[in-house]
């Protein structure tokens, strides 16, 4: 049965014609990904092969909205642990072209396969010795005729009232890229760590390169006391070091307490004379520490699993070398 075309007045904002028009255009695009998905085959798996064996990078080129699709299949492949760049199909005329090696694997992005920038390129890739990979809509165009491998990504309709612009072809061209670059990643092994050494910004990347020693609070934010040192003096060294607790240690500085606001304000209830009284006698024994190598992410995790604001950090002798405060982990974007 025919569709029913949907009709907006111009000017018109009715909630449901408004609605019914973005429904179309998702299921003219979503259509349209079907199609090229039941057409992978052999030359997706070639294209591929060629890119996976590349001993150089990936370059990719293209013009326009294919263009702008390159360039992020570009940014994607670099970031999954593919060395790519992008080239401007007009630049690379002009001078750009000498940035291509022979080993080099080049994906060109062009729905027509005719576009003139796109034609007068080809020649001079060929002479390098690179392979080409063509993603095109049109099996039958120059690109499609030279290149080494070539997937199709020819879709029945634009999403496009008129027709026109690119809709439902460069999503179709953006999900052939996405599948290109997880297929090679996976094919490299590429894993989280991977990615965070890529991202070291991002947040998977402070999840997984973050470490407790990159953010501790050391020397004089780190208050250190022995087991004889007064509650008076004790509170002293928290006060001065702008921190929340100080850490017990024994003659051999091996760790063997924490002090918190928490333990001054239960023996609050419990003490008369309480500044007067030794550290060792209020503070609570044995307390959970993390390791100085440990990554923050997962000292976080335990911050949250048992209820605390602050951990002392050890190094691999059990000795103190710094506190982390549910602060320093909110600083550094953990949380």
């Amino acid at each position: 049965m025919k569709k029913k075309k949907i009709v907006i007045k111009k000017g018109t904002m009715k909630s449901k014609a408004i609605l019914d028009c973005a429904q179309e255009v998702m299921t003219t695009e979503i259509e349209g990904l079907a199609q090229v998905q039941n057409r992978l085959g052999k030359s997706f798996v070639k294209a591929i092969k060629i890119s996976s064996q590349s001993k150089g990078r990936i370059v990719v080129s293209g013009m326009g909205k294919a263009g702008i699709i390159g360039q992020k299949l570009s940014a994607t492949l670099s970031s999954t642990g593919t060395s790519s760049f992008w080239l401007h199909a007009a630049e690379a005329v002009h001078g750009d072209l000498g940035r291509i090696k022979e080993d080099d694997t080049v994906i060109i992005l062009s729905y027509s396969g005719e576009t003139d920038e796109i034609k007068n390129l080809i020649p001079f890739i060929k002479k390098t010795g690179s392979k080409i990979i063509a993603i095109t809509g049109n099996l039958s165009s120059s690109l499609a005729r030279h290149s080494d491998a070539v997937i199709d990504v020819a879709v029945s309709k634009e999403a496009c009232g008129l027709g026109l612009a690119p809709t439902t072809s460069t999503t179709a061209m953006l999900a052939i890229c996405d599948a290109i670059s997880v297929t090679l990643q996976k094919i490299k092994g590429f894993k989280e760590k991977d990615f965070a050494s890529f991202h070291p910004r991002g947040s998977l990347g402070r999840r997984l390169l973050l470490q407790v020693n990159d953010i501790m609070r050391k020397k004089r934010q780190n208050p250190i006391v022995d087991p004889d040192t007064s509650i008076d003096e004790v509170l002293l060294k928290i006060t001065s070091a702008h921190a929340g607790a100080a850490t017990v240690i024994d003659a051999n500085r091996k760790i063997i307490g924490i002090f918190t606001d928490g333990d001054l304000r239960r023996s609050l209830k419990k003490h008369k004379n309480i500044l007067d009284k030794k550290v060792k006698t209020l503070m609570s024994a044995n307390p959970i520490v993390v390791k100085d190598t440990d990554l923050a992410y997962h000292a976080l995790k335990i911050l949250e699993k048992k209820k605390i604001d602050e951990v002392p950090v050890v190094n691999r002798e059990n000795q103190p070398v710094g506190m982390l405060d549910i602060q320093d982990l909110i600083a550094a974007g953990l949380v």
